[in-house]
């Protein structure tokens, strides 16, 4: 990995890097857990797929620089929050809402700070839900809180953000006023089409809770049905035996 010019402590960056590297060990590790501990509980996956990343020390230099601190692993540490990233993609907004719920329950993990661009979307139509963490990273000799900025937000959110940032990629921050308008609507279009994806669901999810309960009153009447199909079974049976010893009794007189 190629080390910025300004800084030639080799050994000190790359053990910071390590560092941040772990925490998004750590974070992908609890994430998996509770993603198939809700699957096991409920029969749903409320996480599409998770990436992760390190940013990279000339964009670390960069930062540090553009905010006037010198560049070193102290400051690294203490005003770069999104040295490591992970992002999380959902299916509906509600689960965007109960991962952030479930990671800051989370006994060893500390939340620093969150931005809700779900209820406050940015000018540009941008639209996600931003926590800062501190997860501990435990080495030989010492224990660490690193900081992980986490990114969660549903498919449609993350294909209009994507195609954002290739565009204005290519303008380079600068793109035409007709383009950004283009955009905007795009992000309202986005907005619309997920509160209808979360509305489609949640009736799904209200008829399939409908037809289990159908199923189980069917199921009950259906025991209350066969306990009374064997009640009359016996005392027709004894009808039948009672008649039996009558006709043999009359035949023996």
């Amino acid at each position: 990995m190629e080390l910025p010019k300004l800084y030639n402590e080799t050994e000190e960056w790359s053990q910071a890097l390590m560092l941040y590297d772990a925490a998004l060990k750590e974070i992908n590790t609890k994430l998996e857990i509770l993603n198939n501990e809700f699957k096991l509980a409920h029969q749903y996956n409320p996480i599409e797929h998770i990436t992760s990343r390190l940013k990279s020390p000339k964009s670390i230099a960069k930062k540090l620089l553009r905010y006037e601190y010198e560049l070193n692993v102290d400051n690294i540490i203490e005003h770069v929050n999104d040295v490591a990233g992970i992002r999380i993609i959902c299916s509906f907004t509600s689960d965007i809402y109960r991962i952030a719920d479930l990671i800051s329950k989370l006994s060893d993990i500390k939340v620093i700070t969150i931005k809700d661009y779900i209820a406050n979307p940015k000018p540009n139509g941008y639209t996600s839900y931003h926590m800062i963490v501190t997860v501990p990273v435990y080495l030989s000799s010492v224990t660490i809180d690193i900081k992980v900025e986490i990114q969660i937000r549903t498919i449609a959110m993350d294909f209009w953000a994507s195609l954002e940032h290739k565009i204005y990629y290519k303008f380079e921050g600068n793109a035409p006023e007709h383009i950004r308008k283009e955009l905007k609507e795009c992000s309202e279009l986005v907005s619309y089409l997920d509160q209808r994806m979360l509305s489609i669901n949640e009736e799904i999810q209200s008829y399939s809770a409908q037809q289990s309960i159908e199923a189980i009153v069917d199921e009950e009447e259906g025991k209350k049905d066969t306990k009374k199909d064997k009640k009359e079974q016996k005392k027709t049976d004894k009808n039948r035996m009672l008649l039996g010893f009558g006709a043999l009794f009359g035949q023996g007189g």
